[in-house]
């Protein structure tokens, strides 16, 4: 669940270009969607994720990258709601030490919280957060969204997915009784045939168009003891997230710091051995660095040029001359090519597609 992206600096750039996002969601999306005759391994491929780097541990992707993977298998299968199937799919294995604190801790809540506390870590894409509910003492688990304005589609899949998995985890955890008090999606409902799918995997009341994504935990539940709890093993395992998380903010750090300069030079991008001077590094150091982060100073250059594109077009008196120059291209073709390569389209056609999903 790790912190998504907030909103872009004023410099142009946010988090939603660095790969810092582990990809179970992917991998697991790869899974649903090849029982439905659907192989997503070709985009994958395109995206630099070809399956040898899938399978590496190390692996991390982008915001980015894991929301147009996530668009095109909707299309590529029509499933509105594969999100649900998605997070019904998954196991706590593939949390890996955030997993197996989660099976070693004391109560439901607590490794809710725990799973909170940790959320950078085990590859969601929604922002989670947790508290005790002002009615009847009730435990609330939220999950919001990084961008209000993100395609609906993907909106809607990150929501399902998120308590999907929850749902699912916990009865691998605790037992196949469980179920939710409630949940709330923020998203209109569905058409009435399709709510039999919520009805059979959350076997509870589930209240669509609601101010948020909201999953309500029984205090009964919540405070169920975890079966498999051992104390020692908890307090251990903290101790290497503990060391994980500490590294993950010092990558975090160095994406960031990397795309705000991009940003800021654009459209004029300073040179690797210039961005190497100002960390006071050597070049094969500061990439070895962005290795250890799963990304390239080239990948993260493109990243924010097509940022940067994007908020580009929707200007309407820009022209395309206007926005190759001051997105660092060297003239209109190499800016439809890059556009092409990122989004299947032409540079109007993206910009008439981005203005119709503002509407």
């Amino acid at each position: 669940m790790p912190v998504a992206p907030g909103p872009a600096d004023p410099a142009g750039t946010s988090r939603s270009t660095s790969a810092t996002i582990q990809p179970n969601i992917l991998r697991y999306l790869v899974v649903v969607a090849d029982e439905r005759g659907v192989d997503l391994r070709p985009l994958l491929k395109q995206l630099g994720l070809d399956e040898t780097v899938m399978r590496s541990a190390a692996l991390r992707v982008s915001y980015r990258q894991g929301s147009a993977v996530i668009r095109r298998a909707l299309e590529l299968t029509g499933d509105e709601h594969l999100g649900l199937k998605v997070g019904s799919a998954q196991h706590l294995t593939a949390w890996g030490l955030l997993g197996f604190a989660l099976m070693a801790d004391d109560t439901l809540r607590h490794a809710i919280e725990t799973g909170v506390k940790y959320q950078n870590l085990s590859g969601a894409m929604v922002v989670w957060s947790a508290a005790v509910g002002e009615e009847d003492d009730a435990f609330v688990l939220r999950a919001d969204l990084p961008d209000p304005a993100m395609d609906p589609a993907v909106a809607s899949f990150l929501s399902e997915e998120a308590f999907a998995s929850v749902v699912t985890l916990s009865r691998l955890a605790v037992g196949p009784a469980f179920a939710p008090k409630a949940v709330e999606f923020s998203f209109p409902p569905p058409p009435p045939r399709q709510l039999d799918l919520y009805d059979a995997l959350f076997r509870c009341p589930v209240r669509f168009g609601a101010p948020a994504n909201r999953l309500v935990v029984d205090p009964a539940w919540a405070r169920f003891r975890m079966p498999g709890r051992d104390p020692v093993s908890y307090a251990s395992t903290l101790e290497m997230l503990d060391a994980h998380m500490t590294s993950r903010r010092d990558q975090q750090d160095l994406l960031e710091v990397l795309e705000i300069s991009v940003a800021q030079g654009l459209p004029v991008v300073p040179s690797f051995a210039e961005q190497a001077r100002r960390h006071a590094t050597s070049e094969r150091t500061l990439r070895r660095r962005l290795a250890d982060c799963g990304t390239t100073y080239e990948a993260l250059v493109e990243g924010v040029r097509r940022e940067r594109v994007e908020q580009l077009l929707l200007r309407p008196e820009l022209t395309l001359r206007d926005i190759a120059r001051r997105a660092g291209f060297s003239d209109e073709r190499a800016l439809r090519r890059a556009v092409h390569r990122w989004h299947g389209a032409s540079p109007g056609r993206l910009r008439e597609r981005m203005r119709t999903a503002r509407l």
